[in-house]
């Protein structure tokens, strides 16, 4: 059987020695050719290459973002039975779509999961979706500062007229507050800080207590058949449970989200700080049941619209991608099969 591994060599947790030592373990039973990541896109250019070169399974070593880039580029032409199935390695430091599918966290046991799956032909098709932005800022992907990149947006910097070609997510978007919080985190690794738990605490925190969106809210919901919904500042589509991590502590506001299902959505109107503290010790329970003024959530969307009177930044599978006045998600069921 041949394997393309994509891996990511400055993922968080994938040093050299780690990746040798998957590609050893995978090697003992199948054919394996390496191709790792040199820049942003790469991943679906060698997804998409696999496609046409009939490689039998595609294996990612490298956090959410090579997943996301790699199932760009192995549904570049949608959804078939040509498209190989995609098999995961964790090596980033969160890992929500591998720890979702049932992956080990340690790289080296994920890698023999994957070997003992294959042999067994343990596969299944998941449910995936789709996301178009409207109003994009002609900033870079990777913002060197969101507040100002919102600041020139806000001021009238260059958008793109109409809405964006879809492009593929595999558990998570969002318009708004967690978009921004995931631009502030991204900003510091960029100048060399490590992305851990406490500094996603810090920053969301900061951006909730002192931001603007909160007071003011500036997006709107639109779902299929129903009235829509004003006044939000937070709105988290999910296709997955949990929704993310920070360490071994999952953040679950969405708990019935699933791959056999539609979308999830988890809205958050103006809302205070003590109330926010409740809905955020909610999220971390046991059994997560975030409810209470202000928050709407959704279950087994098939599609949902966002709009905003002001540019929002907006991320997909944990990645900021800029900011916008609007995102359009829809569902597309059995997309993918993927080794479980």
């Amino acid at each position: 059987m041949r394997a393309l591994v994509v891996a990511n060599p400055v993922a968080t947790t994938t040093s050299r020695g780690v990746r040798d030592r998957v590609l050893a373990t995978l090697a003992g039973r199948l054919d394996v050719q390496l191709a790792e990541t040199t820049h942003r896109g790469h991943g679906a250019e060698l997804a998409r290459k696999a496609c046409v070169d009939g490689v039998d399974v595609v294996v990612t070593l490298g956090g959410d973002g090579t997943v996301n880039e790699v199932v760009n580029g192995l549904l570049h032409d949608g959804p078939g039975a040509d498209v190989p199935p995609l098999a995961v390695v964790p090596g980033g430091s969160t890992n929500v779509f591998a720890r979702a599918l049932g992956r080990a966290r340690d790289p080296l046991a994920a890698a023999t999961e994957v070997l003992d799956s294959l042999g067994a032909g343990r596969t299944r098709r998941i449910s995936l979706a789709t996301a178009s932005a409207r109003g994009v800022s002609t900033a870079p992907a990777r913002l060197p500062d969101p507040a100002l990149a919102r600041a020139a947006a806000d001021a009238g910097a260059a958008a793109s007229p109409g809405w964006t070609e879809p492009r593929w997510f595999v558990f998570s978007a969002g318009l708004g507050f967690d978009a921004d919080v995931i631009g502030r985190v991204e900003a510091h690794r960029a100048r060399g800080r490590r992305s851990t738990g406490l500094l996603y605490v810090q920053e969301a925190t900061g951006a909730f207590v002192l931001g603007r969106e909160r007071r003011d809210p500036a997006m709107t919901a639109q779902l299929p058949g129903e009235p829509a919904v004003d006044g939000l500042f937070l709105c988290l589509v999910s296709n997955v449970s949990p929704w993310t991590y920070l360490g071994a502590r999952a953040v679950n506001p969405t708990p019935d989200a699933s791959f056999d299902s539609g979308l999830d959505v988890f809205a958050l109107g103006r809302t205070g700080v003590l109330r926010m503290v409740r809905h955020v010790r909610a999220a971390f329970a046991a059994r997560p049941d975030v409810r209470g003024d202000g928050v709407h959530r959704w279950h087994d969307l098939p599609e949902l619209t966002l709009t905003a009177r002001r540019p929002q930044g907006w991320q997909l599978d944990g990645d900021h991608l800029g900011t916008a006045t609007g995102l359009r998600v829809v569902s597309v069921p059995d997309a993918l099969t993927v080794v479980v």
